[in-house]
């Protein structure tokens, strides 16, 4: 069959999470996000919305203009990234919509693990690791944060400073000292 009449795979379908690469929901989770991250989900959908979505469109629509749309690559590249940025748009409303904002300020000064937790923990060799337990659209594991239903996070979530937890991974099962547990400082939050 001649390649010109094979469809190519960049139809509008949306899977589960709307882009390849993020995870869906679990069935039943929550998506927690801490209020920053809300934010910063929140600003990201009003600049598409705002800023790139209408600039697209008039390039699109000033190509469109331009007479022969196959070899307008203008054209070409504009509906390829406006299909990005809608099916970014969906995405963003639909786990906006079901965020439930959790404050992990409010258990400041507390020793035990709860969403929004700094960890520090050590394993049976002694070393140390810092983790921060945040929701699944704003855990970034470069940067030391990790989602609240990845494996580490269940095995840390409700212990507290000075606790050995379990953890169960592919290599075995690894004991871990839980060392230090740090919130964000009310008023720090509200930044």
């Amino acid at each position: 069959m001649n390649k010109a009449f094979v469809k190519e795979a960049d139809d509008d379908s949306d899977d589960e999470d709307g882009l390849p690469g993020l995870p869906p929901l679990p069935a039943g989770v929550r998506n927690y996000l801490t209020p920053q991250g809300y934010q910063r989900l929140r600003q990201e959908l009003m600049t598409l919305l705002d800023d790139e979505r209408p600039k697209i469109v008039e390039v699109v629509s000033w190509a469109a203009k331009n007479g022969d749309r196959s070899e307008n690559g203008d054209y070409l590249y504009g509906k390829k990234r406006l299909r990005e940025i809608d099916r970014r748009i969906r995405f963003l409303t639909k786990r906006l919509d079901i965020a439930e904002v959790a404050d992990p300020s409010v258990h400041h000064g507390s020793d035990q693990i709860f969403f929004g937790a700094t960890v520090t923990y050590a394993n049976a060799a002694g070393q140390e690791r810092t983790v921060r337990i945040m929701g699944i659209d704003e855990a970034d594991s470069l940067a030391g944060d990790v989602s609240w239903v990845s494996p580490i996070a269940r095995a840390l979530i409700k212990a507290r400073e000075g606790d050995e937890v379990t953890l169960v991974t592919p290599g075995g099962v690894e004991k871990l000292d839980v060392l230090e547990v740090r919130y964000p400082t009310p008023d720090a939050a509200v930044n």
